[in-house]
């Protein structure tokens, strides 16, 4: 996870049932290496371009905190305040499909869906 400014995307990340699929698909496919990111039995991973050392997205098994995420690339939205942005998600029309929920050191977040169906999540630094 990027720690980046408010209103920014700071991650992107598929979560599937079959993380290792994904991951040779998209190794093969657009040439990502993986650094596996350890779970707790088991591992997700973060998705690296050639030529750098930096992590350009995320495929997460739908396990744990991302066991009801659809399975889709899901933007990560920076917040300042991921309770009051909750509470303008629900006031406008919207509703929460996950969380809040920890992302350990990182911050935390929650999967929100727009009154138009589009489903983002919001990302709280710590």
């Amino acid at each position: 996870m990027t720690e980046t400014k408010a209103g920014s995307i700071s991650w992107i990340a598929l979560t599937v049932g079959d993380a290792e699929r994904a991951r040779r698909f998209y190794e093969r496919v657009v040439g990502w290496d993986a650094s596996p990111v350890e779970m707790g039995g088991y591992a997700d991973y973060s998705m690296i371009p050639p030529s750098t050392d930096t992590p350009a997205a995320g495929i997460c098994h739908a396990r744990g905190v991302n066991a009801d995420l659809p399975a889709q690339w899901l933007v990560y939205i920076t917040v300042t305040d991921l309770e009051a942005a909750i509470a303008s998600c629900r006031e406008l029309g919207g509703d929460v499909l996950a969380g809040p929920s920890g992302l350990g050191e990182h911050g935390r977040f929650c999967v929100i869906r727009d009154p138009a169906g589009a489903v983002a999540a919001l990302f709280e630094n710590e």
